[in-house]
């Protein structure tokens, strides 16, 4: 099978690589490009681990081939932060017990992240809407809905701080 050529920026960085038309965009994450963030869990769009940021939309990546984001911007949970300068949102599920094993995080940070930059005071039930697309077996969503209300709030403090 002929490979297609995909020009994609990921998390601000422009990437061009040469795959075959069925690959998925997570697998290109993963595999071509090394960005393990994006979790695979059920493969079927279901579960919604493999959620990343498309264009500025949550997109399931497991649901999306590599070709299809051929000029696209995506982002990951790469992009956020990293342990010496967490995002808002990672320094919230840290101290609000956001996550317990961890596996649904990523995702549940881009939901997040692309729900707060459309609405940067959301409240409860808004917030239950965006991540109720993604499953969590551990934590039973009180912690994750708590962590992106502090996140919410620190955001709003320091953008009326500048």
């Amino acid at each position: 099978m002929d490979k297609v050529k995909v020009a994609v920026t990921v998390n601000g960085t422009d990437y061009e690589r040469d795959v075959e038309p069925r690959l998925l965009l997570s697998d290109f994450l993963r595999e071509s490009l090394g960005l393990t963030g994006t979790h695979v869990g059920c493969e079927y769009g279901v579960c919604g681990t493999c959620t990343i940021l498309l264009d500025g939309q949550s997109t399931r990546s497991c649901l999306c081939f590599a070709a299809q984001a051929d000029g696209c911007e995506i982002e990951t949970v790469e992009s956020l932060g990293a342990i010496d300068n967490m995002h808002a949102l990672q320094e919230a599920f840290w101290e609000k017990h956001g996550l317990q094993c961890g596996f649904c995080t990523p995702a549940m940070l881009m939901v997040a992240v692309e729900l707060l930059r459309e609405n940067p005071d959301p409240t409860r039930e808004e917030i239950r809407e965006a991540v109720s697309s993604n499953l969590c077996r551990c934590t039973g969503y009180q912690t994750i809905i708590e962590s992106i209300e502090l996140a919410a709030q620190r955001m709003r403090q320091q953008e009326a701080a500048e």
